[in-house]
């Protein structure tokens, strides 16, 4: 069952066994808002247990596009549409958020987002990637990276989440 990530009252149900619970709780609730502020979306999570398909996706675009394979536990996994894009997020007890942005017929917008909460160290399968930093009220400094995805995937790998 999805539970909806409320950016008015960060709370940390989901990622309770997060060394960085509280940074990654306002790290899960800023995208909310900004899902929310943008596109009028109401942001879900469910436990990644349930959402396997999303996190095989991610997973699957990682390991291809640059052999990267993630070692931190999956917690919360989502994916939906906005406009004609295909977002999909996974968040990781790390304290890691990986987004998949991928535009539907077309190939103009496909990218993999990583963010990270405040307090965590980069992860190893990440050194090679050079961080920008961005204040957020909600989850204080989030440094984030991404890289744009050269092939295409099977979004109907994704249906029925």
């Amino acid at each position: 069952m999805a539970d909806v990530v409320d950016f008015q009252n960060v709370s940390t149900q989901g990622l309770e066994s997060s060394p960085v619970a509280d940074a990654l709780a306002g790290l899960r609730a800023n995208e909310a808002r900004y899902f929310q502020n943008k596109y009028e979306h109401v942001f879900t999570v469910e436990p990644a247990s349930e959402a396997k398909s999303v996190v095989d996706w991610v997973s699957r675009i990682l390991a291809d596009e640059r052999d990267i394979v993630i070692g931190s536990r999956p917690l919360e996994a989502t994916t939906f549409q906005v406009e004609n894009l295909r977002i999909a997020y996974v968040f990781y007890e790390s304290g890691l958020s990986i987004n998949v942005m991928y535009s539907v017929g077309d190939s103009s917008k496909r990218a993999v987002g990583f963010k990270l909460s405040d307090g965590m160290e980069i992860p190893a399968e990440l050194d090679s990637f050079k961080f920008a930093r961005q204040k957020s009220k909600l989850a204080g400094t989030i440094r984030g990276s991404y890289f744009v995805i050269k092939n295409d995937y099977d979004l109907d790998a994704l249906v029925g989440t």
